[in-house]
C-alpha cells in the first residue's frame, strides 16, 4: 500500500512539473505573441506607401541639379579668390547670353547719379544710358526690371559720369533677389524639387531650365553660409538645447545606390532668448557629429565646449556629451511614447494607466504655459513632484509582475531606466517636459523626402541644411520665409561683415 502510494505521489509531481514546463512555454509564446502584435501594430503605423522602394534609374536624372548646384557653388568660391589676381592675358570671348522675352512686361528702375554739376562748374548733360535686365518674378508672373543707367558727361571738359551697377548676390546675373528667394523657398520650404518647378515657370511665360536654377541656388548657398554660421555661433550661446536625428537618402557616387546619411537638428529652448534651429547634414549618425557641432572635438580648444542642458531622447549617440559636462535632459513624449504605442497595439489596461500618470504631469505644464520662471519651479514642486513620485512607484511595483522580454517590459524599462533624465525638468524651469519642439523641426524634412527622396550629393545636403536653417528660423521668429529670404538676400551684397548680425531672423527686421 505504501509503495502504490509513493508511485501514486510522484506521478503527481511528474504531472505538476509537466503543467508547470507547459505553463512557462505559454508564457513565452504569449510574451513572444505580444511583441509580435506589437511590432506588427507599430509597421501599420508607420507604414505610408509601398513595403520598399526600388532605385529607378531614370530618378537619377532629377538629381542632377545637385551636381549643377555644387559645381555652381565651387565656381563661386573660386571666382571669389580669383578677384584679386591680375589678369595675366585677355580673357576669352564668352557667348552671348540671348535676350529675355520681349513679351514680358517691363519695369524700368533709374540709377542717377546725385550730383550732375561737374567740378569745373558746368552742368552736365544726358548724352545715353546703358540698360542691364534682370528677372523678376511674382508667383505666377515674370517681370522685367529694367535697371536704366544713365549717362552724364560734361561738354567743357568731357567728364564723365554714372551711376554704379548695384551689387548683386550673383553678380552680372539675371536673377533678382524675389525669383532666388522663390525658387529657394519653393524647394526647402513647399519641398518642390527644381525639375518641378520648371514646368511651373514654363506656365508663367518662361521655362528656365533646371541646370540654371541649380546654379542660381548653388551660389546663394555660398553667400547664405556666413549668415548660418552666425546663427549658429548665437545658438550655442543659449544654456538649453534641443537635439534630434533623422535619418536621410543621399546618392552615392558612382553607384548609383542610396546611402542612409543623418540630418540633426539643434534648436533653442524654449525659454532661451532667441528662436532659432541650426542643421547639420552629416553622413551618419555616429556620436561624434553631435560632438563636432557642439565643439567636444578639439582638445585643444576645450574652453569652446558648449556645456548647457540637451534635451534629446536615449540615442546612445549622445552620451559621450554627458561624459564631458553635457546636461541630459529626458524626453518624456518618448517615454510616454512606448505606453501609446502599446495601448494601440493590445488595448493594455497598464498602458492605459500609465498614460493617465503622463497626463496629468502634461496637465501641469498646460497650467504653467506663460508663466514665470519663478512661478514654473513652484507649481511644478507643488504639483507635479507628487505625480511622479506616485508615477515611479507604481512603475517599480508593476514592473516586477512583467514577463522579461514583452513590449510591456520594453515600456516599463525605459522610464525606469532613465528617470533622473526624465525628472530633471522639475527642478529647473529652463527645462521643458519634452523633445516635441525639435521634433517639430525635424518634420519639414520628413515631409519634404517624401517628393525628393534623397539629396544628390553630401555638399547639397549641406547647403539644403544651411539654406533651410534659416527659412525655418524665420518662421520661428513669425517671419514670412520669402519676404525674409527676399530682404536678405537683397541686402545681404553691401552688408558689412561686422554688421552680418542684424540679418539674422531672431534679429531681421525689414528694410525701410
Amino acid at each position: 500500500m505504501r509503495q502504490v502510494l509513493l508511485e501514486l505521489m510522484a506521478e503527481v509531481a511528474r504531472k505538476d512539473e509537466l503543467i508547470a514546463q507547459r505553463q512557462r512555454e505559454m508564457d513565452l509564446k504569449q510574451s513572444t505573441i505580444d511583441k509580435l502584435t506589437y511590432e506588427i501594430a507599430q509597421l501599420k503605423r508607420l507604414r505610408y506607401g509601398a513595403k520598399s522602394e526600388h532605385f529607378d534609374p531614370g530618378q537619377k536624372l532629377l538629381f542632377d541639379e545637385d551636381i549643377d548646384a555644387d559645381i555652381a557653388a565651387v565656381e563661386a568660391q573660386l571666382e571669389a579668390l580669383k578677384a584679386s589676381v591680375p589678369r595675366d592675358s585677355e580673357p576669352k570671348q564668352k557667348p552671348k547670353r540671348a535676350p529675355l522675352p520681349a513679351h514680358l512686361p517691363r519695369r524700368d528702375v533709374y540709377h542717377e547719379p546725385e550730383d550732375t554739376n561737374c567740378r569745373c562748374g558746368c552742368a552736365m548733360k544726358r548724352i545715353g544710358e546703358d540698360v542691364s535686365e534682370k528677372l523678376d518674378y511674382t508667383p505666377g508672373t515674370f517681370t522685367v526690371e529694367r535697371h536704366v543707367r544713365g549717362k552724364w558727361a560734361c561738354a567743357h571738359c568731357r567728364t564723365l559720369v554714372q551711376a554704379p551697377v548695384p551689387a548683386q548676390i550673383i553678380d552680372k546675373g539675371i536673377p533678382t533677389a524675389g525669383l532666388l528667394a522663390h525658387v529657394a523657398v519653393a524647394k526647402h520650404n513647399d519641398h518642390l524639387p527644381l525639375y518641378r518647378q520648371e514646368p511651373i515657370f514654363g506656365r508663367a511665360g518662361l521655362a528656365i531650365p533646371r541646370s540654371t536654377l541649380a546654379a542660381w541656388l548653388g551660389q546663394c548657398g555660398v553667400r547664405l553660409q556666413p549668415l548660418v554660421d552666425a546663427l549658429k555661433a548665437e545658438l550655442l550661446r543659449c544654456a538649453v538645447l534641443h537635439a534630434d536625428e533623422t535619418p536621410v537618402g543621399l546618392l552615392a557616387p558612382k553607384t548609383g545606390k542610396v546611402h542612409k546619411a543623418y540630418l540633426w537638428a539643434y534648436a533653442s529652448g524654449p525659454m532661451e532668448p532667441i528662436k532659432a534651429v541650426v542643421y547639420d547634414f552629416a553622413m551618419s549618425r555616429a556620436g561624434e557629429h553631435a560632438r563636432a557641432f557642439l565643439g567636444h572635438d578639439d582638445e585643444e580648444h576645450k574652453e569652446k565646449r558648449w556645456l548647457g542642458s540637451l534635451v534629446c531622447d536615449d540615442y546612445t549617440g549622445y552620451s559621450a556629451l554627458f561624459r564631458q559636462g553635457v546636461t541630459e535632459s529626458g524626453c518624456m513624449a518618448h517615454a510616454r511614447r512606448y505606453f501609446f504605442d502599446l495601448h494601440v497595439a493590445n488595448k493594455s489596461t497598464l498602458a492605459e494607466k500609465a498614460l493617465e500618470y503622463f497626463g496629468l504631469l502634461y496637465d501641469v505644464e498646460r497650467l504653467i504655459k506663460g508663466k514665470s520662471a519663478q512661478e514654473r519651479l513652484e507649481k511644478r514642486r507643488e504639483l507635479a513632484v507628487p505625480i511622479a513620485k506616485a508615477l515611479l512607484k507604481w512603475l517599480k511595483a508593476e514592473r516586477a509582475r512583467v514577463t522579461d522580454g514583452t513590449a510591456t517590459a520594453t515600456a516599463f524599462d525605459y522610464s525606469l531606466n532613465r528617470w533622473a533624465a526624465l525628472t530633471r525638468y522639475l527642478s529647473d524651469p529652463a527645462l521643458p517636459i519634452d523633445n516635441n519642439h525639435d521634433e517639430q523641426q525635424i518634420r519639414p524634412w520628413s515631409t519634404g523626402r517624401k517628393n525628393w527622396l534623397f539629396a544628390g550629393t553630401l555638399q547639397a545636403g549641406k547647403r539644403a541644411a544651411a539654406i533651410t536653417s534659416l527659412i525655418q528660423s524665420a518662421k520661428l521668429n513669425g517671419h514670412d520665409p520669402y519676404a525674409y529670404l527676399k530682404d536678405v538676400l537683397t541686402r545681404l551684397p553691401t552688408q558689412r561683415a561686422s554688421e552680418i548680425d542684424a540679418l539674422l531672423p531672431h534679429r531681421w527686421k525689414p528694410a525701410g
